[in-house]
């Protein structure tokens, strides 16, 4: 008797021991320093350039050096050149573009031409994380490329975003790299991701995170409230790319809220809790919002981990609007629709993110667990080896109650393969693993299997 009443015991305490003995991830304290380097202000001039191009419409003008989707990419890559001289050539200015023909909203042939700098890591140049905005803007009418269309908030808000991430990251060296994307076609079709997602995979980038900000920069939402504290992370719970036999590990062993996505979601949470005062994130487990979508999706699509990051509250009289009045009622995404105090805080959110999945080591790679009818749980991954790894500090075990939105407890377990947690047992949790640079910067968690794999 005495014997079942200590293990009982011990089986009800063991969580709450574990939380209380292994600390939290550790503080990257430079990450401080690019947050508080992002600029409002520099935000505000950005949109207001932006959305002085009259419409950006993918159909528009492409001609002019004032107005259209033309002279505003132009733009957008000179800004993105004059960032790079400013740090002696760190970025690589590129267009990437296809022609598009024949669809609902591209009848015609048009070229969908997307604005890409890329920052190379120091030591692991071929992994890759994304932030992304849209270049274009739309009014009523879908194929309206004529009318203007300022698209102050839905989409410069996040484009300039971008661009200011570029100016405060580009002073400073990861050791793997950062693309910054102007996308367009985005309300056509998300044509601008499908292009530069197939580009990635036929030059075999390595991407593990794609942040697309889209409408970063609303705090008074067409519901009536008006709320400058909070963002949402939306992100898909399986993989688009998942095969029909990982369909059915997956249902027997877990991952339905652990793809890699789900798990950038949760990194982002995490990161804003960590480090960007008065921000909460809402994580919403979805792809997007209902039945609408953005340009995350085509990255999904191929297999690339991705989330869309936005204001918590929309205001729809300001999107897709002709500009006009109606009753004393304007409509239309005009400047006077922006908080670009929101706008820079959510900026500053990408840019932690950012700068340390490009600081961290190599993702864990190949994870597995085994536990079943044991008392004790062990995860095994790839040990990353040769150059990348040289900003290897080690491994950091995570493990959550099934029903948790977020990661609870974790244990550091040094530069190995594996580990086994002791009276863990495997069916009452979740559990993944990150790999820890030297200087605290740290991978999103990994969930073992292919349902939560960042790839190789």
């Amino acid at each position: 008797m005495k014997l079942v009443i200590a293990a009982a015991l011990s089986a009800l305490i063991a969580a709450p021991a574990l939380a209380q003995e292994h600390a939290p991830p550790s503080e990257v304290l430079a990450v401080h320093d690019y947050v508080g380097a992002v600029s409002a202000d520099r935000i505000e001039s950005d949109i207001r350039t932006l959305a002085d191009f009259g419409t950006r419409h993918t159909l528009s003008e492409t001609e002019s050096d004032t107005r259209g989707i033309g002279a505003a990419r132009r733009w957008i890559f000179e800004e993105f050149e004059r960032i790079s001289a400013d740090c002696g050539g760190c970025l690589e200015v590129m267009y990437i573009s296809d022609t598009i023909s024949g669809t609902e909203r591209i009848p015609d042939p048009v070229e969908v031409v997307s604005v890409i700098a890329i920052q190379r890591g120091r030591i692991d140049p071929g992994r890759y994380v994304m932030m992304s905005g849209d270049i274009d803007s739309r009014v009523t009418d879908a194929l309206d490329g004529s009318s203007d269309s300022p698209g102050a908030n839905d989409n410069a808000s996040g484009m300039a975003g971008v661009i200011e991430a570029a100016r405060v990251l580009s002073q400073h060296e990861f050791d793997g790299s950062i693309i910054y994307a102007g996308l367009s076609g985005e309300e056509q079709g998300l044509f601008g991701g499908q292009i530069v997602a197939a580009h990635a995979i036929e030059n075999g980038w390595r991407i593990k995170g794609v942040l697309n900000n889209d409408m970063i920069g609303n705090i008074a939402g067409i519901n009536g409230v008006i709320n400058n504290t909070t963002a949402r992370v939306f992100s898909e719970g399986t993989r688009a790319v998942e095969t029909e036999q990982e369909a059915i590990n997956r249902r027997f062993r877990g991952g339905e809220v652990d793809s890699a996505s789900r798990n950038l979601a949760r990194f982002v949470d995490r990161t804003a809790d960590q480090y960007i005062p008065n921000l909460d994130v809402m994580m919403v487990y979805r792809l997007d919002r209902f039945r609408r979508g953005g340009h995350h999706r085509p990255f999904n699509a191929v297999g690339y981990p991705g989330v869309r990051i936005m204001e918590t509250n929309e205001h729809y009289d300001r999107q897709h609007q002709d500009l006009r009045t109606e009753d004393g009622r304007p409509y239309g995404d005009t400047i006077e629709g922006v908080d670009f105090d929101h706008a820079a805080r959510l900026t500053a959110l990408n840019v932690a993110v950012l700068a340390q999945m490009a600081g961290a080591p190599p993702f864990p790679s190949n994870v597995t667990i085994e536990g079943a009818v044991q008392p004790s749980t062990t995860l095994s991954w790839n040990m990353a080896e040769g150059e990348a790894a040289a900003n290897l500090s080690g491994y950091r075990i995570y493990w959550r109650l099934t029903d948790q939105p977020q990661w609870q407890w974790s244990r550091f377990v040094g530069r190995t393969d594996s580990h086994t947690l002791e009276n863990v047992v495997i069916d009452n949790y979740f559990f993944g693993v990150s790999a820890v640079a030297l200087d605290g910067s740290e991978t999103p968690v990994v969930f073992p299997g292919a349902a939560g794999s960042f790839g190789n």
